[in-house]
């Protein structure tokens, strides 16, 4: 029989200045507000350094530089270059990378050992009433409790100024046979010790697109089952379309299909070669039965809110469970702050870096805080081919346009102009012989200013960042970058960023 968890109310609540949940973006506000002098606790029950570091981009980029290079050398021969075979070792790839992470997270947790300030906690814990928060177990930086080890005993914290950066997790799609069946997220596929043969999908988003391009670059052979008609659906239409285009010549693309069932055919002598089965069905009716050694749930995030008790302490969600803040990060509870993946407004490394900077600045300084601006905030995928972009899609200028004209709006009407130029009709698109990617501006037709800027193609994560540069030069919040700003600037030749200049130059004529 285990013993029940017990919460000692009669021992003496251990107060802070700053309270800061989760160890992703949220560690940086914590050490500037101890580097201000601020008494701070931070919590993290599972490897220091947040998702990015430990299931996310780090790794995956890392893993998939080494998908990159394959590609470059099967691909050798279309530069004249023959070479005689390659071999792929897999699990040294996964381990070298592993290796780095785990170093990397390990300093961050060695760096609070035996420290009062800032003092960590590494068990999970849960609001239990206005400000204070309940950990589980004794676990604290004191000790090398990397293996979250949970004690009888409950230890209570308080704090007038509280962060959650407590982020996300793969969401998990209620699916006939799926749990009885198993199956990986991003999580683990990014830790898995044998390359699968054979690799299913089911879902068709950028986690999806880039570990796709991880495993089938390396040789795993790839089905993708995605419940919208294109792949990265949330993209520019013209992006989404060519990269669905691509990515169909190189897998098995599904479009439509809606999975309906899970197995898992075992195979009693032999544990490694057990088959997965997934059987899914389009709008019209037809049904498909995939098979496969391994199979990968990429179908979304949701997040980890609902594991912290917020309504004890009467803080906010939305309908999909994401922290409610205003314009300054704060939530409804007057000292209470959250940033990252974990208020769902851009679920990105580098968004969750920037609005530490606000959140840090707000909780130090609650009269006089600084609203936060989004304007120019980019994305990237990392697959093959790569994926950037900024702004406003196509489609959500037609919307926007719309429903102007439903509400007989005249004052507030976007009325946009877009080029197209290929990466193939500049002298470097010529060399690296991408025939495919392009760059897509859309700007206003009356003053020129850049509302959006889609990349597809080689390098599209570098390239996308001049059109940063352009967009937020601005004189107020709401930036008044041209396109001029690109335009008049002299570019290189014949670096790849020409076909940039040249698309930003052809909206003069489209």
């Amino acid at each position: 029989m285990t013993k029940e968890t017990t919460v000692d109310f009669s021992s003496k609540l251990q107060k802070f200045d700053l309270i800061v949940i989760g160890s992703g973006s949220g560690l940086d506000v914590a050490v500037a507000a101890y580097q201000h002098g601020l008494r701070v606790a931070v919590i993290e029950k599972g490897r220091m350094g947040g998702t990015c570091l430990n299931r996310g981009c780090i790794p995956s980029k890392l893993l998939i530089h080494s998908a990159d290079v394959a590609e470059t050398i099967k691909s050798a021969h279309v530069f004249g270059l023959k070479v005689e075979g390659f071999s792929v070792d897999f699990h040294s790839i996964v381990e070298q990378v592993n290796d780095i992470v785990d170093l990397q997270s390990d300093k961050i947790r060695k760096s609070f050992e035996g420290k009062e300030n800032p003092r960590l906690f590494t068990n999970e814990c849960k609001f239990v009433g206005e400000k204070i928060i309940s950990i589980q177990g004794d676990s604290s930086g004191h000790h090398n409790c990397i293996d979250n080890r949970k004690d009888e005993k409950t230890i209570m914290i308080s704090a007038d100024k509280i962060l959650i950066a407590t982020g996300t997790r793969p969401r998990i799609p209620e699916i006939n046979g799926l749990t009885d069946s198993g199956y990986i997220t991003s999580d683990e596929a990014l830790r898995l010790k044998k390359q699968p043969k054979v690799l299913t999908i089911i879902g068709g988003g950028y986690i999806a697109c880039e570990l796709a391009h991880f495993f089938g670059a390396l040789g795993t052979k790839i089905n993708i089952v995605q419940t919208r008609e294109v792949l990265i659906p949330d993209e520019d239409e013209e992006i989404s379309k060519k990269f669905t285009e691509i990515f169909s010549k190189k897998f098995n693309v599904y479009l439509g299909y809606d999975t309906t069932l899970v197995s898992k055919e075992n195979n009693n002598n032999d544990k490694n070669s057990s088959k997965f089965h997934v059987i899914a069905k389009n709008a019209s009716g037809k049904q498909i039965d995939l098979e496969s050694d391994e199979l990968l749930i990429a179908a979304g995030r949701i997040p980890n809110s609902d594991r912290l008790d917020l309504e004890k302490n009467g803080i906010k969600i939305n309908k999909k469970g994401y922290i409610i803040t205003d314009r300054y990060l704060e939530t409804n509870v007057k000292g209470i702050f959250a940033l990252g993946d974990a208020i769902g407004r851009y679920l990105f490394k580098h968004s969750a870096n920037y609005e530490a900077q606000y959140a840090f600045y707000n909780l130090l300084h609650p009269d006089r805080m600084i609203p936060i601006s989004y304007y120019a905030m980019p994305h990237a995928i990392f697959s093959s081919p790569q994926v950037a972009a900024v702004g406003f899609t196509e489609q959500e200028l037609i919307k926007k346009q719309q429903e102007n004209n439903n509400k007989n709006n005249t004052k507030n009407i976007i009325d946009y102009r877009k080029s197209v130029y290929h990466y193939i009709n500049t002298a470097m698109g010529l060399a690296i012989k991408d025939h495919d990617g392009f760059v897509k501006f859309l700007i206003g037709k009356k003053d020129g200013k850049i509302l959006g800027c889609h990349i597809i193609g080689s390098q599209a994560s570098i390239l996308i960042h001049e059109v940063l540069a352009a967009m937020r030069c601005y004189t107020d919040d709401n930036g008044d970058g041209t396109i001029e700003n690109i335009t008049k600037s002299i570019h290189i030749h014949p670096a790849l960023s020409e076909v940039v200049a040249r698309a930003a130059a052809a909206t003069s004529v489209s």
